[in-house]
């Protein structure tokens, strides 16, 4: 619950405070894949995890939800995938190299370089988010998560959007 910063407006003299109750009670995590085909619509596929701060919650995601979101964009893309995959330590344990190696004949894996979040398009897609978060002061959990959710949506129906972050990389697509 520690509030994002973020700038805001206030009259002429008078800083604007925004009072936050209670200490770091949880967070919000995301996980997410922009797709992109050539000739057809740009789409957004993620995953959000609350972590509420429980003795046998997970923090955030497992080797086995990114197993899971990449399943289900092959389930909702239908065809075969080419991943490229930011370095994220969760990413590169062995048995989702495993996972990798047994489903060769739909999916391809490059990995981005060291720390490369400029190659990356769904760091535009985090940014966006937070952008519009950034002035929220939430009462709860709930409601932060409430919040990037129905963003998340709104880009989902948005392509013009997942494909301006793939041109903000300057990488292109070659069909």
């Amino acid at each position: 619950m520690t509030p994002p910063r973020a700038r805001t407006w206030g009259r002429r003299g008078c800083t604007p405070v925004v009072r936050v109750r209670g200490r770091g009670s949880g967070r919000v995590s995301m996980a997410g894949m922009t797709c992109y085909k050539p000739g057809e619509r740009s789409r957004l596929i993620y995953a959000i995890r609350e972590y509420r701060g429980r003795k046998d919650e997970p923090k955030g995601f497992g080797w086995k939800d990114y197993r899971d979101l990449i399943i289900r964009a092959y389930t909702q893309l239908g065809g075969p995938i080419v991943l490229v995959w930011d370095n994220l330590r969760m990413h590169l344990v062995a048995p989702l190299r495993e996972f990798f190696e047994a489903n060769t004949a739909w999916l391809t894996v490059f990995q981005l370089p060291t720390y490369a979040p400029d190659l990356n398009p769904q760091e535009g897609i985090w940014s966006l988010v937070k952008r519009d978060i950034g002035n929220l002061a939430a009462a709860d959990l709930s409601q932060i998560t409430r919040a990037v959710k129905r963003r998340l949506k709104k880009i989902q129906y948005r392509p013009e959007l997942v494909d301006g972050c793939l041109t903000a990389t300057g990488l292109v697509l070659e069909g």
